[in-house]
Order: structure tokens, then C-alpha cells, then sequence
């Protein structure tokens, strides 16, 4: 579930992933002589640090590197503990046993707030403060802030504006990809028409759903109202919430568009609808994120021949650009706690990261280049020309009883619209009241 959400995994390839282990000594340079991203001494020489993130495999492989540039640049011993999928569940007996890592790589932004009302984070120095100014637009910033406090860094996104489609069946009913909502619905009728229905859509897999309404929303209420709505400053029953909710049922309204019609569809989950477009070709598109090329190749397709992608297209004014990714925090005031969230800021270490497969930047700074497939370099450049129009993925910021439980909340009730498209009102009351008990 969640886990897909974050692993940006493309073409088939793993993700980059994380790191390290054991308590600091007692005996540590400053955070100012250890952190800065130049060459020069190994300044933090028989320093531990300990780092906890969800990753294994490939992924952990991947950052296990990240983590090593960072051991021969500074001499650190760093060691890798998994959390498993619930981040939560393994760090919480940590924090309340008085034995944290000394830098933990949150999967949701909704836990920096959570962790900080607890006093279990420590706020970032000014040294990587500064690393962060440089890099990232300030919407980056107050997402790892709580309280005036700034205390994570996002180091590692996914790319969820993405439409995927069979390019055989595009080309057999003579459609291209769309750059707008029209054209979208438009060119979904002419592929029905030729015999394939044109959405798989993964209703099993609420998040996938919270997802699509997350681009639709950013794109015809604008990023301004999106962050009214991620906060609940706003109501689920405003105008805004209507148009959103409008636009999807043109696609999922329409029964000769849903692949096995919409209760087929609520059965289907993530990944398998990936399947039923480029394996059992029973529809031409899914609407996911940059990790749907796993299962993609997993189905037998070849990315960027026989299944490619385009971005999200313009539902209203703003081209949407929604993206999920973990945050780094310290959970130990240790220079190397700190020193190793300002490499993982830096430049430098995004650059590292880079070239490994499987991996994209949020910092401005990484230039696309460093990306070692086409893929993946394109999606990269998306993320730096979107610029401050880039909003991370409303239901992970939300409390999660609101936007991250399966069965409840968000997942729910989108998952109650997808069954009837047609009652609009009746889903955004419904969120609403859901949203009232969560944020309570």
C-alpha cells in the first residue's frame, strides 16, 4: 500500500535506499567542522551512526552507497537498520525506550509534526538549515518544519502526475496523449469505441484514488487552495471540491470506460490494474506514478516501447505536479546525526544518489543529467521546472486515520465515489465528516 506510494522504483529498476547503526561516542567534533560538503580531513573518524528507513533490497543497496560517499568523505561508521513497512510501529519503542537511531527517513511529512509534538526530533543547525535554503523552493522547507522548527530534509521522491498507456492500443483507435482534461476524455471515447476500454483503474488500493483526486484538484483549484485543503482550512464541501469531484466522474461515470466496470474495478488492486493494461491488455491506460514501471516490466512490457507515459494532463490552470518522498530527521543531537542530513541535502550527495537507478531529486540543484536513463531524467526535469507549483501528496500530509488508513477515511469514501460517480455531494459530505474526526 503505502510503500508503493514512496518507492519510486523505474524501468524495472530499484530504488535507491538507506542506511546505518550503532550510538554516537561520547567524543565528537562540532557540527560545523563535520557537515560541510567540501573535501579536506575526515573529520568524524571513529564516529557511529545508526540510520533507520524502510528500505531493503535493491533500494537499500542503492543508498548503502549514498551512505558510503559519505563514510570515505567523512570517516563515519554508518549502519543500517530496517523499519520494516510501519515506520511508526518500529520506531515508536525506540523513542519511548530512550534508544532512537540517530537519524531516521520518515515515509510520510504527517510524521515530522507527530514526532516533533512528542520532542522526539531535534531541530536541523543552521549549517544544514542553510543546505536546504539553497536547494529547495521553501514549500520543501515547511514540510519537514513544525512549530517555527525546521527538522527534516526530503531526500528522495516519487513522481505521482503520470498517465501510463499500451501504446498498441493508442495506436489501433488513432488517439494521442493528452495535454488536457478534454483531450483526456475525448480521446478515452474514441479508444471505447474501437473495443478497449480506456481506465484500469486500482480501486482496492484507496491511496490510488486519493492520488487521482490529488491531480485533478491541484490542477483546476491551483496550489494555493490545495495546501487550504491538506490543512483542513477549508471544507471537503467547497465549490473547489466539486469541480474535482465532477471532472473524475467524466471518466469514471462512464461504464464502457472502466475496465470490468466499476465494482470490477474496486476489486482490482495496486498493481495488478498495471497488469490488465500491459499484460492482459484489457484497457489502455492506468493513472499512477513513475513506479508503475515495475510492474510493467514484471507483465512482460517494455518501458518507453510498448508501455509508455505522459504527464497528467491540464484539468484547469495549473499543469499538476504531486509528489511523494521520505523526510530525513535527527532523532540524536550528534554532529554526524547532522553532518549526514547536511550531505543528504547537499548538492553533492544528491548527485551521488542520482546516478544510481531508481532515484529523483526534489533539490533544484541536481541537475537532470546525473540521471542514468531517459526516463528518469525526464521526470527529473519535470520536477525542476515545476518549481513552486510542486505540492506533495495531500493524503500523506492528512492524519491518518483521514488519509493513510485502508477501509477509512479518504481511501473510503473515494473508493464509495468510484462505485457511484454519479453522487458527488453525497462523497464530499461524507469526506467532510471524516476530515472533522481526524482533524479534531
Amino acid at each position: 500500500m503505502r510503500s508503493a506510494r514512496t518507492a519510486a522504483v523505474l524501468a524495472g529498476l530499484a530504488v535507491a535506499v538507506a542506511a546505518c547503526g550503532n550510538a554516537p561516542t561520547t567524543t565528537q567534533p562540532t557540527a560545523s567542522s563535520s557537515a560541510s560538503a567540501g573535501g579536506g580531513a575526515k573529520t568524524l573518524e571513529g564516529v557511529k551512526l545508526e540510520v533507520a528507513a524502510k528500505w531493503t533490497g535493491d533500494e537499500q543497496k542503492n543508498f548503502e552507497q549514498v551512505l558510503k560517499a559519505f563514510s570515505d568523505k567523512t570517516g563515519a561508521e554508518v549502519t543500517y537498520a530496517s523499519t520494516g513497512e510501519d515506520t511508526g510501529a518500529y520506531l515508536g519503542p525506540r523513542i519511548q525506550g530512550g534508544s532512537p537511531p540517530d537519524v531516521a527517513i520518515l515515509p510520510q511529512p504527517g510524521l515530522v509534526q507527530q514526532y516533533a509534538e512528542q520532542n522526539a526530533l531535534k531541530p536541523l543547525t543552521d549549517t544544514v538549515t542553510k543546505q536546504i535554503d539553497d536547494n529547495y523552493t521553501p514549500y520543501w522547507k515547511e514540510l519537514g518544519s513544525a512549530d517555527g522548527k525546521v527538522y527534516g530534509v526530503l531526500v528522495k521522491a516519487a513522481h505521482k502526475s503520470l498517465v501510463w498507456y499500451r501504446a498498441q492500443a493508442f495506436e489501433d483507435a488513432g488517439v494521442q496523449p493528452a495535454t488536457t482534461w478534454d483531450e483526456l476524455v475525448k480521446g478515452a471515447q474514441t479508444i471505447a469505441d474501437s473495443g478497449t476500454p480506456p481506465f484500469s483503474f486500482c480501486g482496492a488500493s484507496g491511496w490510488t484514488l486519493t492520488d487521482l483526486f490529488e491531480n485533478v484538484y491541484l490542477s483546476t483549484a491551483g496550489p494555493e487552495k490545495y495546501d487550504q485543503l491538506a490543512k483542513h482550512e477549508i471544507p471537503w464541501t467547497d465549490p473547489s471540491v466539486t469541480t474535482a469531484l465532477e471532472k473524475i466522474a467524466q471518466i469514471a461515470g462512464k461504464k464502457e470506460f472502466v475496465a470490468e466496470g466499476n465494482s470490477g474495478a474496486l476489486q482490482t488492486d495496486f498493481p495488478t490494474c498495471v497488469t490488465k493494461v500491459f499484460g492482459q491488455k484489457k484497457a489502455a491506460m492506468v493513472i499512477e506514478a513513475d513506479f508503475v514501471a515495475t510492474p510493467v516490466v514484471q507483465a512482460g512490457a517494455k518501458v518507453g516501447e510498448d508501455a509508455k507515459y505522459f504527464p497528467f494532463p491540464k484539468a484547469g490552470d495549473t499543469a499538476p505536479v504531486v509528489l511523494g518522498g521520505d523526510v530525513a530527521v535527527a532523532m540524536k543531537d550528534s554532529p554526524g546525526a547532522m553532518a549526514l542530513l547536511e550531505f543528504l541535502a547537499s548538492k553533492e550527495g544528491g548527485e551521488v544518489w542520482a546516478k544510481l537507478p531508481g532515484y529523483l531529486s526534489p533539490n533544484k540543484n541536481v541537475s537532470p543529467d546525473n540521471y542514468p536513463d531517459e526516463l528518469t531524467k525526464q521526470l527529473g526535469q519535470t520536477i525542476v521546472s515545476a518549481g513552486d507549483a510542486v505540492r506533495y501528496d495531500m493524503s500523506d500530509l492528512a492524519p491518518s486515520a483521514f488519509g493513510g488508513t485502508d477501509g477509512k477515511g479518504e481511501w473510503k469514501v473515494l473508493q464509495d465515489f468510484l462505485r457511484n460517480p454519479s453522487d458527488v455531494k453525497g462523497a464530499q459530505e461524507a469526506l467532510e465528516a471524516e476530515a472533522k474526526k481526524a482533524w479534531k
